[in-house]
């Protein structure tokens, strides 16, 4: 490192975080890399976190690391990490920063390839900071995925990953969960020192993913033989997994004024709802709708219902038209496009269909371990990271309908894709 970053001799921590926040957590079956960087007109990391946490099982969370590599963002307001507390809290997310002292001068670059100064320079910024998370990232865990600030992912990713490794019988050095970039490329842990070698050597002059190729022409290409030839060894070590994991989401750049439209064509068409034969009911809320997304669509499993930001008081509710015993619930707000569209601070409560049970606790209280509305209802549940999932105390007998009362203000707003 001090021979391809010399500066860094007169900084003695400097390859060292200034800052690491979470857990430490090592001995996982997968990182996941997000080098940051920054955007003056929008900054996409938090959809990134809420899409890739989206659907992770916790037995998923307990084998896998979130780490953010924290370059020149900052994240203040409603784009700050207290928005996941508890996945910081349990290892699953953490955040490291470097000094300011690790990066080099990168004010007297050479322009390359035909490129401006500010996109050289902010291209081998991030190799540099790439190279530094890598090594970090390196001694936790058995293999390292590399994303972007700015992506969504299909809801199976985690499996995905793992399994198609597993189904290599050959040697490989990188695979690759999406055609765009840097986005989504695996490494084994055991290969990182010499990639990261590479990537130092060469950070003034190409683009990392560019980089990623020539040192597979490195390895494995023989000058004497023809392109077709190259390719051919290049794809042994270089397999690509298709359908893509990863969606290129971001639309404004990290250089200014630049719009970026990147779509990667194999991923495919987002699933932003999930079907399921519900029970016949008369479904109503007073929540603002938007567009065309009724609660109608999602209860019958057409599409997401999607309303404006709800304030409290605002209900959701769904009054079967035979009352029904009902064993389980789950409600799932969010989708892959807008995985923070969430519903905050909202609780899950029934209507007995029993009259006089409903009499009783509204004159004397619930006499179950649920707390009672004063219009008859049973707090059963509420929404925990934008889930609301469980069991119903069966001893309540029949339910007439199953409610969602919002108790708060909430600054986004909301979507129901599983019912």
């Amino acid at each position: 490192i001090y021979y391809y970053l010399p500066h860094l001799q007169e900084y003695e921590d400097a390859i060292f975080p200034n800052v690491i926040f979470g857990q430490q957590r090592t001995g996982v079956s997968l990182v996941m890399g997000i080098p940051t960087v920054k955007r003056e007109k929008q900054n996409y990391l938090i959809d990134t976190l809420h899409s890739l946490l989206y659907q992770l099982s916790e037995e998923q969370k307990k084998d896998c690391i979130i780490i953010i590599f924290i370059a020149e963002v900052s994240l203040h307001g409603k784009d700050s990490l207290p928005s996941f507390p508890r996945e910081v809290q349990s290892g699953v997310l953490e955040v490291i920063s470097p000094p300011a002292s690790y990066y080099p001068d990168l004010s007297n670059l050479k322009k390359t390839l035909g490129d401006s100064e500010d996109r050289v320079r902010h291209l081998s910024s991030q190799t540099v900071c790439s190279s530094l998370s890598s090594m970090f990232i390196q001694p936790k865990n058995k293999l390292l995925t590399v994303l972007e600030d700015d992506i969504i992912a299909k809801p199976d990713f985690i499996e995905s990953i793992k399994s198609f490794a597993a189904q290599q019988s050959q040697d490989w050095m990188v695979l690759e969960f999406s055609q765009l970039g840097f986005i989504g490329k695996l490494f084994k842990s055991e290969d990182l020192p010499f990639i990261v070698e590479f990537f130092l050597m060469f950070y003034k002059d190409k683009p990392i993913d560019w980089l990623i190729d020539h040192l597979l022409w490195v390895k494995v290409c023989n000058p004497e033989k023809d392109a077709t030839h190259c390719e051919e060894e290049k794809s042994k070590l270089r397999i690509r997994a298709k359908p893509s994991l990863f969606q290129h989401m971001g639309i404004f750049s990290s250089l200014s004024g630049k719009i970026q439209n990147l779509k990667d064509k194999d991923f495919g068409n987002n699933l932003l709802h999930k079907a399921h034969n519900n029970p016949p009911a008369k479904v109503d809320t007073s929540l603002r709708i938007y567009q065309q997304y009724t609660l109608e669509k999602v209860y019958k499993g057409q599409d997401c219902f999607w309303a404006l930001a709800p304030v409290a008081g605002d209900y959701i509710r769904f009054t079967f038209l035979n009352p029904l015993e009902v064993e389980k619930y789950l409600f799932r707000s969010g989708n892959m496009e807008h995985p923070g569209d969430k519903l905050f601070n909202t609780t899950v409560e029934v209507l007995p269909a029993d009259e006089m049970l409903r009499k009783e606790l509204v004159d004397n209280g619930s006499k179950f371990n649920y707390p009672a509305t004063k219009d008859g209802y049973l707090k059963i549940g509420a929404f925990e990271n934008g889930i609301a999932e469980g069991s119903i105390n069966q001893s309540i007998g029949k339910i007439e309908a199953i409610r969602l009362s919002v108790t708060s203000d909430s600054p986004v707003w909301a979507i129901l894709s599983e019912v």
